[in-house]
C-alpha cells in the first residue's frame, strides 16, 4: 500500500494512491465516477457467489463447480504461433488437478511458482482419464494473502469493457476494494445509535464492509437493507423538505366562485364519476387553503381528467387569475385547446393557443392578449416558459402528461407568477409506492372509475398469419360508419428501419388491402403542417383508417374510432398498450382492440393476456412494473431525481414507506435540520442532495 495511502485514512483519499489502481486505472474509475475510496466503497456488487464449502481434489466429478486449496506441483508455459497458454498441476492430500490458461499465459506464468499455496475456484472438465480446470479464478495464500476468490461469498461486481481492458476484472476489484476497506479504520454513521434503533437499521461501517464482503447471507440481507434505506430516506427527506418548502409559500387563495363552473356543469351531456367529484373537492380545498396547491391528478386512460381541469379553471378564471395548461406536444396542446374552447366560449371566457409553430405575426397578437390580461386560459406547449411570456395574473399552472416533463421545466412555468397554483395531470398510471416517490412532494388525487355508458373495449390476442381476418373485421366496422387506428411500433422516432416498415406497411394497406377506403399515415417525422393536416381529416371522418406510429399515443380523442389493431404489440410495455388501447371506446360504440404478435414465447402470451383480460390501469401498471421495471415510468433516472446505487422501486415498497414516515416526520419537527441529533443528515444532505433541492424548488 502507497506512503499516501497509509498517512491519510479517509473516505476522501483519492482513488489511484490504493494498490493495484495508479493513475491510467484511476482515469477509467473516473469515468464511472468513482475518485474516492468513499467512492470506490459505494460501487455495489451486482450479485453473489456462494463459494463457502470447499471440495478436496479427490472427491470431484466432471461438470462439478468447485472451490478448492492446493499447492503448486509444476508450471509450464507453451509457446504457440496462435498464442501462449499455460498450464499448471496442482494437488492435495487426496489428489492433483491440471489448471490451464489461454489469457494473460506470461503473467500467469511469472506469477506462479512452485510450492504456492492457492485457492481455486471454477467448473470441471475432463482431460485424458482425468480432471482439468479450464480458466480458473485462484489466489495465493502464501505470503500472508487473503483469498479472495474461495472460501466465503463472493462478490461480483458491474463490469464495462474499459475496465475489463485495463485489468480491473472482478479478481482485481475485489482486491482494491478489498484494501480499500482495510485502509478505513471506521466509516462514520450520519444516523445516531438512537436514530438506528428507531429505524431498525444497521449501522453504516457494518453495512459497507459485509455489502462487499458479507460474512454470511443473513449479514448480507441485514447489509442491502441499510444501504437501500439510506437511498429511499434522503430521497424521501429531499421531497419532505420540498414539500415544507411550499408550504412556507403564502398566497390569496382562491374562492369557490361557482358562475363559470355552474354554467359548464349544466351543459355536460354526463354526470361526473364519484372519483372526479373527489378530486374536484380536493382542488377546491386547496384553493380555499393559504398555501398554493401542489396536487397531482393521477388518472386511468379515458377517465375525465381533462373535465377536472376545466371545471377547476373556471374557478380559477371567476376570480380573475389567468390558467396556463402545458402539454408535451403540438398535438396534444391543440387537443386541450379544442377542449376547453368547446366549453369556455359560450360563456365569455377567452382561450388561447400557444406553440411553438405559430407564426411571428400570430405569436405577438397571442403574448400581447396574454400580457393585457385579455386572454384567461393559455394552453400551449414549451413556449408557455418562454423569456418573452409575460402573464398578467397567472394563478393556475395545469402540466398535462406531467411525466414528460422535467422537474426543471415545471419549475420555470411556476417561476412566471408569485406562488401559483399547480396541479400536474398524468394517463401513465403509476403505483402507489412509485407515485409517493416519484411525486412524494405533491397531493395525491386518484381517478380512477371511467365515465358512465362508457362502452366496453374488446380486447383479443391475433396470431400475425390470422391479420386476414382482422383486416376483414376493420372493414365491416368502417363500412358500419366506425374509424380504425393502425399501430406500428416504431419506439424511437429516429429507428429508420422502424419507419420504413411503418412507411411500407401503410402503403401496403392502402394499395392492397383497403384500395376503396381511405387510408391515411401519421408518425412524429410529418412536417407539421402534414400531420396537422392529416390529423385534421381523420377527426373530421375523411380518413377510414389511420396507420400509425406511437404518436397517437395521446393527443387523439376521437369518438368515432372504434378499431384499434396494435403490430408487433410484444414490442411494447403494458402500460403503453393500455394507453394506446384508450384512444379507442371514446363514443357510444362498442369497441374493439386487436393485439397482434408472431412471437412464439409463452411468456409474451401470458403478459399480453393481462391486457386482454384487464381494463384497469393501475393492476396493468403493477403488472408492468414487476415484467418490466420501472424504466418506463422514469427512463435512467428511476426516482425522477436520482438515479439509485442500490435500492430497488418495484420491491422496496415496506422500505419506501417507512423511510417515507420517517424523512417526513424529522422534516415536519425540524425543517432545517438543525438538531444536534440531525447534524450528520444535514451534512449529507447539503453535500449530496441541496444542490438538486435549490435546482427544483421555486423560492
Amino acid at each position: 500500500m502507497s506512503e499516501a495511502l497509509q498517512n491519510s485514512n479517509t473516505l476522501d483519499t483519492p482513488i489511484q494512491f490504493i494498490k493495484g489502481v495508479g493513475p491510467k486505472r484511476a482515469e477509467v474509475l473516473h469515468s464511472l465516477g468513482i475518485s474516492t475510496i468513499k467512492d470506490l466503497l459505494y460501487y455495489f456488487p451486482r450479485k453473489y457467489v456462494d463459494r463457502t464449502s470447499l471440495s478436496t481434489i479427490g472427491s470431484i466429478q466432471e461438470g462439478d463447480e468447485v472451490n478448492l486449496v492446493g499447492r503448486v506441483k509444476s508450471v509450464n508455459l507453451r509457446r504457440m504461433k496462435k498464442g501462449n497458454f499455460v498450464t499448471a498441476n496442482v494437488a492435495d492430500h487426496t489428489g492433483s488437478i491440471r489448471l490451464m490458461w489461454f489469457n494473460a499465459a506470461d503473467y500467469i506464468h511469472q506469477s506462479l511458482k512452485v510450492g504456492d499455496l492457492l485457492t481455486m475456484h471454477g467448473k470441471v472438465a475432463a482431460y485424458k482419464g482425468s480432471h482439468q480446470i479450464v480458466h480458473p479464478e485462484y489466489d495465493k495464500l502464501n505470503a500472508n494473502e487473503i483469498s479472495l476468490t474461495t472460501g466465503f461469498i463472493i462478490p461480483v461486481y458491474p463490469l464495462t469493457d474499459d475496465l475489463k481492458k485495463s485489468g480491473l476484472e472482478n479478481r482485481n476489484l475485489r482486491k482494491i476494494i478489498y484494501l480499500a476497506l482495510q485502509s478505513v479504520e471506521n466509516i462514520d454513521d450520519h444516523f445516531d445509535t438512537d436514530l438506528r434503533e428507531q429505524f431498525d437499521i444497521q449501522d453504516l461501517n457494518t453495512a459497507l464492509r459485509n455489502i462487499h464482503y458479507p460474512k454470511d447471507f443473513v449479514s448480507l440481507e441485514k447489509s442491502v437493507h441499510r444501504l437501500k434505506y439510506d437511498e429511499h430516506f434522503f430521497l424521501q427527506l429531499l421531497l419532505a423538505k420540498r414539500k415544507s418548502k411550499i408550504k412556507e409559500n403564502k398566497y390569496d387563495s382562491i374562492k369557490f366562485k361557482t358562475k363559470s363552473y355552474n354554467k359548464i356543469l349544466k351543459n355536460l351531456h354526463f354526470e361526473l364519476t364519484g372519483s372526479q367529484q373527489l378530486s374536484l373537492r380536493e382542488i377546491v380545498d386547496d384553493f380555499l387553503s393559504e398555501n398554493p396547491m401542489n396536487r397531482m391528478i393521477q388518472g386511468d386512460v379515458g377517465c375525465g381528467k381533462t373535465i377536472v381541469s376545466i371545471l377547476a379553471s373556471a374557478i380559477v378564471v371567476d376570480n380573475n387569475y389567468q390558467v396556463a395548461i402545458m402539454a408535451p406536444t403540438d398535438l396534444l396542446s391543440k387537443q386541450l385547446f379544442k377542449n376547453f374552447k368547446s366549453q369556455f366560449e359560450s360563456i365569455g371566457v377567452e382561450c388561447t393557443l400557444l406553440v411553438g409553430s405559430l407564426k411571428p405575426k400570430e405569436k405577438n397578437k397571442v403574448l400581447g392578449e396574454i400580457k393585457s390580461g385579455k386572454s384567461n386560459i393559455i394552453i400551449g406547449t414549451h413556449a408557455l416558459f418562454q423569456k418573452d411570456v409575460i402573464f398578467n395574473n397567472l394563478g393556475f399552472v395545469v402540466i398535462d402528461e406531467q411525466h414528460r416533463f422535467g422537474v426543471n421545466q415545471r419549475q420555470k412555468l411556476l417561476s412566471k407568477s408569485n406562488n401559483p397554483n399547480l396541479m400536474a395531470m398524468t394517463a401513465t398510471p403509476i403505483p402507489r409506492t412509485l407515485a409517493i416517490t416519484y411525486n412524494g412532494d405533491m397531493d395525491l388525487s386518484i381517478i380512477d372509475e371511467l365515465p358512465k355508458n362508457r362502452p366496453d373495449i374488446h380486447t383479443s390476442f391475433i396470431e400475425k398469419e390470422n391479420l386476414s381476418t382482422a383486416f376483414n373485421f376493420i372493414r365491416e366496422k368502417v363500412e358500419d360508419g366506425g374509424q380504425t387506428i393502425i399501430v406500428y411500433p416504431l419506439i424511437n422516432e429516429s429507428e429508420k428501419q422502424d419507419l420504413s416498415a411503418a412507411v411500407e406497411s401503410y402503403e401496403y394497406l392502402r394499395d392492397n388491402i383497403f384500395p376503396d377506403l381511405t387510408v391515411g399515415l401519421m408518425h412524429g417525422k410529418l412536417e407539421d403542417e402534414n400531420k396537422n393536416l392529416e390529423m385534421k381529416n381523420f377527426m373530421k371522418g375523411e380518413i377510414d383508417i389511420l396507420v400509425s406510429t406511437t404518436v397517437v399515443e395521446v393527443g387523439i380523442d376521437n369518438p368515432n374510432v372504434n378499431v384499434m389493431l396494435i403490430n408487433n404489440s410484444e414490442r411494447f410495455g403494458l402500460s403503453q398498450l393500455h394507453q394506446l388501447r384508450g384512444r379507442v371506446g371514446r363514443g357510444t360504440m362498442e369497441s374493439y382492440c386487436l393485439l397482434c404478435s408472431d412471437s412464439e414465447s409463452p411468456k409474451t402470451k401470458e403478459r399480453l393476456s393481462i391486457i386482454v383480460s384487464s381494463r384497469n390501469g393501475f393492476e396493468i401498471a403493477d403488472e408492468d412494473l414487476k415484467l418490466r421495471g420501472p424504466g418506463e415510468f422514469f427512463g435512467e433516472k428511476q426516482s425522477g431525481f436520482v438515479k439509485f446505487k442500490i435500492a430497488d422501486l418495484i420491491t422496496d415498497g415496506p422500505i419506501i414507506r417507512d423511510a417515507r414516515m420517517k424523512a417526513f416526520e424529522i422534516i415536519k419537527n425540524d425543517a432545517n435540520l438543525s438538531q444536534e441529533n440531525h447534524s450528520f443528515i444535514k451534512q449529507k444532505f447539503d453535500n449530496e442532495y441541496l444542490k438538486l433541492f435549490l435546482k427544483t424548488t421555486v423560492n
